[in-house]
């Protein structure tokens, strides 16, 4: 039987080699089984949950590295320029103030920068100005720092509440309705600085609260011989003194005189009495000449009329005439006139005082001519 005889009857797996043995056939391989944990779907899941957290991690990392360098960059402003942040305003609205302003280039940035630097509360009201290039970073520092432009508020010394309360309200810095007139004499004049968006009502309160604090140290420090009953009556005589003269220096002396004037019951004859009785806290229109009728008016403030002190303060006295009221220079003078160059001279006695006043008379006459010549007249 041939070999193609012997495969043709089914019998091909008994193929025998040379020697007459039977040839072995080797089953195929089976493929490698799957672990029981690789089939796992909970592992399926881990797997891709730490595949995505690492790429969200990447991503995170990345925005976060673009935003310090945004935060920290220099910004858009090209010249300085100034910002107020009012009171009680949160970090979102000030960051879009300040984008708006184009001081910082990204709102967005700017807030999730300051809470995550945790100054997110920190941030406080007023006016602040920014140098041109300024970073976020910069921005949210000065904010911290609450180092804002401050405005200053002046009265000098010697004015009435009115004319204090004028510049008050006409301040474009300030803030609100003016309060009601405080009396007169209770403000104390000073330069104070405040920040924009101050209400006029707490600038007064600052005034006010200052004077009272300054006039009664000074006051609980005074000599024990004064003719004056009351603390009310202290700060009139100062403001008395305060709109005779305005040389510190020459304050102690005027006290003096109205001091020894008041010891022997005469009047103080103080022209800037009478002046307040007729024209008030507004003063007398400059340019306008006193007259006869304003020395001769009939009011309860004419010390040429009145004996004693007026019924209350003519204005608003400083350190410097409270300090001379309460230790007055010991003297006997009982007059004072103008010199003519600014001060005063003093005289202990009628007859010297009318001398005086002749010499004052004088000079104002050649000056008068001069003046006249000068011009042509």
């Amino acid at each position: 039987m041939s070999v193609n005889d012997h495969y043709a009857d089914g019998s091909g797996d008994d193929r025998r080699n040379p020697r007459g043995r039977k040839f072995q056939s080797s089953p195929a391989p089976k493929p490698p089984r799957r672990s029981r944990h690789s089939r796992n779907q909970l592992v399926i899941f881990l797997n891709f949950c730490l595949t995505a957290g690492l790429f969200v991690l990447l991503a995170v990392g990345a925005i976060l590295y673009w935003g310090k360098s945004e935060f920290e960059r220099p910004g858009p402003l090209t010249k300085e320029a100034t910002y107020v942040v009012p009171r009680s305003t949160g970090v979102s609205s000030i960051a879009s103030g300040l984008e708006s302003e184009g001081i910082v280039s990204d709102a967005q940035v700017f807030e999730y920068g300051v809470r995550l630097s945790g100054a997110g509360g920190q941030l406080k009201a007023g006016e602040y100005a920014f140098p041109a290039g300024a970073s976020m970073r910069q921005v949210m520092e000065k904010l911290k720092s609450g180092e804002s432009i401050m405005h200053a508020v002046t009265i000098p010394e010697g004015w009435t509440v009115y004319r204090a309360y004028e510049r008050i309200a006409n301040a474009d810095f300030l803030t609100g309705d003016m309060p009601g007139e405080v009396p007169e004499g209770t403000l104390k004049p000073d330069t104070y600085l405040v920040q924009r968006g101050t209400t006029r009502k707490e600038v007064v309160r600052q005034m006010k609260g200052a004077q009272d604090q300054l006039v009664e140290e000074i006051w609980e420090g005074r000599e024990p011989d004064l003719p004056i009953k009351d603390i009310g009556q202290f700060i009139t005589l100062a403001s008395i003194v305060e709109r005779e003269t305005g040389i510190a220096g020459e304050r102690p002396h005027v006290a003096s005189v109205f001091i020894n004037r008041l010891k022997k019951g005469m009047r103080l004859d103080s022209d800037p009495t009478f002046l307040y009785g007729v024209y008030g806290g507004e003063g007398k229109p400059s340019g306008q000449p006193v007259s006869q009728s304003d020395k001769d008016s009939e009011t309860p403030y004419n010390t040429y009329k009145i004996r004693g002190l007026p019924p209350g303060p003519i204005a608003n006295p400083g350190r410097a005439a409270l300090e001379a009221v309460a230790h007055p220079l010991e003297t006997d003078d009982l007059f004072f006139v103008a010199d003519g160059t600014g001060g005063h001279v003093f005289a202990s006695s009628l007859k010297e005082h009318n001398n005086n006043v002749a010499k004052y008379r004088a000079l104002q006459r050649q000056r008068n001519a001069e003046e006249e010549a000068a011009s042509g007249g």
